[in-house]
């Protein structure tokens, strides 16, 4: 089997077990209580939690970086009660979506209202596989496209939302009025201004395809993926709810 069957096999299996989860009852009558097995603590709210010592480690250069987006929210939300940003790189395909998911996780962990999170590149390519690997390892339930695809539509099921590889002027995003960040270097290069956009950053990460079909494939996008994580929750711990 291939990497990409092998990548595919794998999200099929994690997200069976979201599947059997969900499918799990409430509660049930327990006449012996020194057997029953302790809640477990929601996968995605531990990984959250678990982030407090990566946010410790981001460079005083990047938390600037991060702060300008921060505050760009800010006075968003401020004046329109509303705050949408596009996560830009190349293919829409892996940093991306890692930045648009976990900004929108870090909004409704927070309490902030109004956030609406949204990526796409310079072309549009697909999701990869290891992409939604390393999320839902991170503890994000996520189920399998409804049917196969070379551009499949993935389903967050919290927060929901949906991932899919699309140019970052598809109809599908916002036209004016939005924050582009610019997660890689090839596409803030591409892109010296965005359309539309009343805020622009570049806030570029290493690409973790450089790991793909090695043994590190895994550990190097679980490391963007939380790199990610642990940056956008900084950011928007600076907003004011």
């Amino acid at each position: 089997m291939g990497n990409m069957g092998a990548s595919r096999m794998r999200l099929l299996m994690l997200s069976a077990v979201w599947v059997l989860a969900a499918c799990q009852p409430t509660s049930a009558p327990v006449q012996d209580t020194s057997s029953v097995t302790p809640v477990q603590e929601n996968p995605m709210n531990a990984y959250w939690n678990s982030l407090s010592s990566d946010m410790d480690e981001i460079p005083a250069a990047r938390q600037a970086d991060l702060k300008r987006m921060a505050d760009w929210v800010q006075n968003q939300l401020d004046q329109q009660d509303t705050a949408a940003l596009i996560f830009i790189c190349t293919h829409n395909s892996r940093r991306s979506h890692f930045g648009q998911v976990w900004a929108q996780v870090a909004a409704d962990q927070l309490g902030i209202k109004g956030v609406a999170t949204y990526s796409g590149g310079t072309e549009a390519t697909a999701c990869n596989p290891r992409t939604i690997e390393a999320m839902m390892r991170a503890g994000l339930p996520i189920l399998q496209p409804e049917y196969i695809s070379d551009n499949p539509v993935y389903r967050v099921a919290q927060p929901l939302m949906s991932l899919w590889s699309k140019r970052f002027d598809d109809a599908s995003n916002p036209s004016s009025e939005f924050a582009a960040i610019m997660t890689c270097s090839d596409a803030d290069q591409a892109c010296p201004s965005v359309a539309g956009a009343s805020f622009r950053l570049a806030l570029p990460y290493e690409d973790p395809k450089v790991s793909d079909g090695t043994a590190e494939e895994d550990s190097v996008y679980d490391a963007r993926c939380r790199q990610i994580a642990a940056e956008m929750r900084w950011a928007f711990e600076q907003i004011k709810r």
